[in-house]
């Protein structure tokens, strides 16, 4: 795990606030020269601390009214068959988290659709044939409370 001091911290809260902001923006929030400012950020990029940068999308402003927390149990427990599992999952769209989780289940998928019909097709016609899938729960969302929150960055230990 790299080490990460202040100014990097600072740098990358400061992204997860606005990422569309300049460099100077940054520097200067984090009370920091433009040219180090720069450095640091392409680090923290090629060091794969910075994944990308992307809009955040209004779900329902684009047509995309419910988000379904899916569950799964799969069969046959093995590094394969995860790995297997694992890629079908990583092939749907709709997906756009998933987790593999310990409990009753063994992975928790969060799938964004248009409408009830497309959730059920895309369960018919998607889900419930993957290999090795026992059972499937799904858990449809009421409201959005929160998501894509910025991430608590942990202090540095002295």
């Amino acid at each position: 795990m790299p080490k990460l001091d202040h100014f990097d911290r600072a740098i990358l809260n400061a992204l997860q606030v606005n990422a569309r902001a300049t460099n100077v923006e940054i520097a200067e929030t984090v009370n920091l020269s433009q040219s180090p400012c720069l450095r640091r950020i392409r680090a923290l990029e090629e060091e794969g601390i910075i994944k990308g940068y992307r809009a955040d999308l209004d779900r329902q402003a684009v047509g995309l009214e419910m988000t379904i927390f899916v569950a799964f149990k799969v069969s046959r427990h093995s590094f394969d068959n995860a790995q297997e599992f694992q890629q079908s999952l990583l092939k749907i769209p709709e997906i756009v988290s998933c987790y593999m989780i310990s409990g009753d289940y063994d992975f928790l998928a969060e799938i964004v659709v248009e409408n009830l019909a497309a959730y059920e097709r895309l369960l018919t016609e998607r889900l419930l044939v993957l290999p090795q899938v026992t059972d499937i729960r799904s858990n449809f969302a009421i409201r959005n409370i929160k998501t894509g929150g910025p991430l608590q960055l942990p202090t540095t230990r002295r």
